[in-house]
């Protein structure tokens, strides 16, 4: 008697997702793209300037997506590129904030090119930081791993403080190609957000270089150690 009585009362609370009206479930199949450009700026001091981009892509769902990530930096002095390099990655979420990714990296400059594979992990740490750690294993048989974040500071709704860092590890300094030493650029950038996707910035940049890719450009007499001014436009697509 006492369940008769109650099927009434159940019953409505059961069938109530299927009622008109109420909200699909949230379908996270569906496929986005998005794109940043976080450095696109103009470098200067030490008695020269530089191009710097580095920015990423993706396209996919919540749980699957393919990435492109590049970064390089040009001589405006001479016009020359002096590294570039472009990954193209496969990212699989292995948690709410962190995603596995694998895939390739193809250095372009310097000469010769080298291809690397990539095996890491992206995603956001706490306190907020956007970190990414990748191991790397190229074609000359050397291997490196890389350790990069940044985090965005809100001082208003608009003005935003950047800590970045980059720090770049590997087995063995490959002498003809400067982008395989082991190096450390980190930076503070303030940017004022016109848009979101548009947002002016002035910084100061600081770059080392380490081991024996150190030694080397102390004797073609290229710094080791840079402090630079930094002004550009970090670009969201």
């Amino acid at each position: 008697m006492l369940l008769t009585a109650l099927l009434p009362v159940i019953a409505p609370a059961q069938q109530q997702p299927t009622e008109p009206g109420w909200p699909q479930p949230v379908d996270n199949q569906e496929r986005f793209a998005y794109a940043i450009l976080n450095q696109n700026e103009i470098r200067t001091g030490g008695g020269e300037a530089t191009y710097r981009w580095d920015g990423e892509g993706w396209w996919g769902d919540d749980i699957n997506r393919a990435w492109i990530k590049s970064e390089g930096s040009l001589n405006t002095d001479t016009g020359l590129l002096e590294e570039g390099e472009a990954q193209l990655l496969y990212s699989h979420a292995v948690s709410p904030f962190f995603n596995l990714q694998a895939g390739v990296r193809e250095e372009f400059e310097p000469s010769p090119s080298r291809s690397w594979a990539a095996l890491g992990v992206e995603g956001l740490a706490p306190l907020y930081w956007d970190i990414g750690a990748t191991l790397f294993v190229s074609d000359a048989g050397n291997a490196g791993g890389r350790l990069e974040g940044y985090y965005d500071l809100l001082l208003t709704q608009r003005l935003m403080l950047q800590p970045q860092f980059e720090l770049n590890l590997f087995s063995a300094a490959d002498t003809p190609h400067p982008a395989a030493y082991s190096n450390f650029d980190t930076g503070l950038r303030l940017r004022y957000e016109i848009r979101r996707q548009f947002a002016p910035y002035v910084g100061v940049t600081y770059e080392n270089a380490y081991g024996d890719g150190a030694r080397f450009l102390h004797l073609q007499h290229v710094p080791v150690e840079l402090l630079r001014l930094v002004a550009g436009v970090r670009l969201w697509l």
